[in-house]
C-alpha cells in the first residue's frame, strides 16, 4: 500500500502476547522515516470531549475516500509505526485540514512551522 502524509489508515497493533491484535485509526503525519517507519497520529471517534491538541475531522475534511463517523484527530499521542501495519485506507485530509493538524502540532509541542 503506498503512504502518504494525510492518509487515514487503518493499522493493526498487536498486544505483547503477539498473538492478539486491535485495529486503529492513524493519520500519517511524517512518512519518510527509515527502517519503512512512519509518524501516526492517533484518530479517535470519541469526540464528546475535545482537548487543546485535539481536532474535529468529518468527510468534509477529506480530499478522498470516507471516514465511518465524524472523529477526531490526537497530535500529543504521536507514535511511530512500521509500513508493515495497514490494514486499509480510509481517506487522505484535504490540504486545509492538513494545514490545522499541522499548526496545531507545532502549537502543542512548541515547535516551528517553517
Amino acid at each position: 500500500m503506498d503512504i502518504n502524509i494525510g492518509d487515514i489508515l487503518l493499522c493493526k497493533f498487536y498486544f505483547s502476547d503477539l498473538q492478539t491484535s486491535k485495529n486503529r485509526p492513524v493519520l500519517v503525519f511524517k512518512d519518510n522515516l527509515p527502517f519503512n517507519d512512519f509518524v501516526g497520529l492517533p484518530v479517535s471517534s470519541k469526540t464528546l470531549k475535545l482537548q487543546s491538541d485535539e481536532i474535529i475531522i468529518t468527510n468534509k475534511n477529506l480530499s478522498e475516500g470516507g471516514l465511518p463517523v465524524e472523529s477526531k484527530v490526537m497530535v500529543r499521542k504521536a507514535f511511530v509505526i512500521s509500513k508493515n501495519n495497514p490494514v486499509k485506507k480510509y481517506g487522505s485530509l484535504n490540504e486545509e485540514c492538513l494545514i490545522e493538524v499541522k499548526r496545531t502540532f507545532c502549537k502543542y509541542f512548541e515547535c516551528s512551522n517553517r
